[in-house]
This record gives structure tokens, C-alpha cells and sequence, in this order.
């Protein structure tokens, strides 16, 4: 191996060759040797009257030829204090990085106390999105920056960027309960999220009932799988969430009682309510004998899990554009609240835990009141022309 003593700056460590060995000027001991396949920068010195080498990193980010002369600094500061940096390296190369942190965070947090959905979804951002931007750096040295970002990159998508977001500061902040991070340093922190539009989408009473001929007639020619139509009228009749449907199972169902009692949603144990068009749906279907589900699918004792298909198909037929099956738990709310149904009830008919959840339905509870004002006000001013009004009740 070839040694040499220079300053090392960029241009001299681009300019190495595999087995060279270049010794730094300006700091001693400080060194860059070229290996085979990298470049790797070191420190040679003394701790306790025994000679050391410590590895400092690979040529390239974060190491550079300052970055890694001020690495090599701090290591002799802290020799000089009467530290061993090798006591504080051991403890580090224990720090898992990003990638290792989320897989343990999957694993012993996420699997064990979250819903199937709910895992799926972690572990799709974590995999796609998270970890081939920030899967090798150690999980204690992710900065603001780095998540901010992450977060700018996926900015065209607001609200799954700050959905990312939230599932980073949950996990970051895991990291620092089981000791992988110090306290209150959740990188995270800090980082805005973008402004998101809230979908607010209902089904009109003309689309509802373009919907309805569309179902009527897929039914008849069975040109739609039998249970994705009786799946689609009962998200419609009972607002229920979609996984609430294609999950269900005949021991929920109380047709006495006309209720769905639902040992898990995502709002824990749940009773729905079930109206007479919702338990003449449920009247029509078949139960399959072996299979536990309401809304089977192909395979022996399985349920259906592609609803979207068979909607998507629907909606075309029925000339109807950007309606998500979500959005039928939207109509289903939107038309108690135009009916004059409190947000106290809307709430308690969807299961929803949160009132700021159903206050977006507000804007359609007021309908009622301006229908009442509008008539107060005409009355009155056929008074005021001399006319006798004539005093219709007010629903």
C-alpha cells in the first residue's frame, strides 16, 4: 500500500487509487485509505498510552473530507477530556438504523395493538414511501430536515404526505419510550402539514336514484356479482364504514331487534341500528352454508374483499363521477342532517367517537332552520300588504 502526506480535500481523495493511503497535514493521524470498492476515512492515535484506529465512514454523504476532519477533531477532543470514544462507539453501533427501527416498530407495536387496516397502511408507507429515503440512516440521528424533507417530496399529495407524517411521529416517538432516541426529540415535531381539502361528497336525490335503477338492473341480468349489490345497498341504508360490511358476519346480525352488533370496528364494539330497507336487503341474501359472512366471496367460507370494482362499474352505468363507496356514509349522514336529525344522533347512528368528526354534517342541519325562516318571513310580509296570510304550520 502506497502512503503520502498531503492535505486531503476532495480533489485528492477523487484522485485515489485502490491501496493508496493518504495521510492529512493539518491533523495527525487523520487519514483516507482507498479500498477495492470505497474510500474510507480514519483516525490514528493514542488512548491510554495504546494505539487506536477509529473508522470515522465511507467517502460520500454524510462524509466529505470536512465533515469527516471535524469527526476527527471531536474524537481527539474527547480523548483529551479523558473520554474513550470506543466506550461511546460500542453504545452507538447498538442504534438501529431507520430500517431496522421500523421493522421493530411493525413488529412489537404496531402488529400487537393496531387493526388489520391499520397495519397494512403503516406498513405500506414505511416500505414505499419512508425507507428508500431514510431506511440507512441511524434512528437516532434523523433530524428535522431529513423529515421535512420527506414530507416536501411528497407534496403533490397532501393528505397522504401528512398521513406519512403522522406514522413517523408515532413511531419516533416509540423509539424514544424504548430508549432507541432521548426523550423529546421526536424530529417530527415540528414539521407543518399541509393544508387538506375535506372531501365532502353526497350522493343527490337524483343520483340516489339513478344508483337505485342501476342495482334493480345489474340485479336482474347479473351482469354484477349478487353480493357486491346487497354490500352497496346496505353501506347505502345503514352508513356503515365498507369493512363493516364485507366483514360481517350472521351471528351480528339480531333481525329481532333489527341490529348489527359488531364485537370490533374501528371505533371499538359497535351497535348499528338497522331501518327496514337495510333488514329486507339482508332478508335477500343467501347464507351459504360452511361460511360464517354476510357477503361472501368466491373461495369456500371467504368473504368478498373487492367492492371497488363492482362500484366503479355502477357508477359508470349510472353516468355518476368521483363517488367513493366512503362517500355512501357521507349521503347516508347528509340526508338525516337535511331531514332535521340533531348531529347528536347523526353521530350516534355512524358510531362516531369524535363530535368534530360529524360537525361537518352542520352546514346540512341548518337547511331546516332557513326553510323555517324563509316561510316566517313570507307570512309576514303578506301581512304588511294587507293581505291575510294564511299561517302554515312550520315543520
Amino acid at each position: 500500500m502506497s502512503n503520502r502526506k498531503t492535505r486531503i480535500t476532495k480533489r485528492i481523495v477523487d484522485s485515489l487509487n485502490p491501496r493508496e493511503l493518504i495521510w492529512d497535514t493539518d491533523i495527525s493521524g487523520f487519514a483516507v485509505r482507498c479500498q477495492r470498492q470505497s474510500k474510507t476515512y480514519a483516525l490514528k492515535t493514542r488512548v491510554a498510552g495504546r494505539q487506536r484506529w477509529f473508522t470515522i465512514g465511507r467517502h460520500g454523504n454524510p462524509w466529505t473530507p470536512d465533515t469527516a476532519r471535524k469527526e476527527a477533531l471531536a474524537i481527539l477532543a474527547e480523548i483529551a477530556s479523558g473520554k474513550d470514544p470506543a466506550t461511546k462507539r460500542d453504545a452507538e453501533s447498538k442504534i438501529p438504523t431507520v430500517q431496522r427501527l421500523a421493522r421493530r416498530f411493525l413488529t412489537e407495536e404496531v402488529e400487537t395493538k393496531r387493526k388489520a387496516a391499520t397495519i397494512v397502511l403503516y406498513s405500506d408507507f414505511l416500505k414505499r414511501i419512508v425507507l428508500p429515503k431514510l431506511g440507512r440512516l441511524r434512528a437516532d440521528q434523523v433530524r428535522y430536515s431529513d423529515i421535512a424533507g420527506l414530507h416536501h417530496d411528497i407534496r403533490k399529495t397532501p393528505l397522504q404526505a401528512n398521513r406519512v407524517l403522522a406514522v413517523l411521529s408515532t413511531m419516533f416517538t416509540w423509539a424514544e419510550r424504548v430508549g432507541i432516541r432521548e426523550r423529546n426529540t421526536n424530529p417530527c415535531t415540528d414539521v407543518k402539514k399541509y393544508k387538506e381539502e375535506k372531501r365532502e361528497r353526497y350522493l343527490s336525490i337524483n343520483e340516489l336514484d339513478r344508483v337505485g335503477d342501476v342495482l334493480d338492473q345489474c340485479e336482474t341480468d347479473k351482469s354484477v356479482n349478487p353480493f357486491a349489490i346487497a354490500a352497496i345497498r346496505l353501506l347505502i341504508f345503514t352508513g356503515c364504514r365498507r369493512d363493516e360490511i364485507l366483514t360481517l358476519q350472521w351471528e351480528f346480525v339480531d333481525v329481532e331487534s333489527a341490529k348489527l352488533n359488531l364485537p370490533d370496528s374501528k371505533t371499538g364494539k359497535k351497535v348499528i341500528h338497522l331501518n327496514a330497507p337495510a333488514l329486507n336487503v339482508l332478508s335477500s341474501i343467501p347464507r351459504i352454508e360452511g361460511n360464517p359472512y354476510v357477503i361472501c366471496g368466491r373461495n369456500e367460507g371467504a368473504r368478498l374483499v373487492n367492492l371497488r370494482k363492482p362500484w366503479i362499474r355502477i357508477c359508470k352505468l349510472a353516468g355518476i363521477e368521483g363517488v367513493r363507496l366512503h362517500d355512501l356514509r357521507h349521503t347516508f349522514a347528509s340526508v338525516g342532517a337535511s331531514g332535521g336529525v340533531s348531529l347528536q344522533i347523526i353521530g350516534k347512528l355512524l358510531g362516531q367517537s369524535q363530535i368534530a368528526t360529524t360537525q361537518r354534517y352542520a352546514h346540512l342541519a341548518a337547511d331546516p332552520v332557513k326553510a323555517t325562516n324563509e316561510a316566517i318571513g313570507q307570512q309576514i310580509a303578506s301581512m304588511m300588504k294587507g293581505k291575510k296570510a294564511e299561517i302554515v304550520p312550520i315543520k
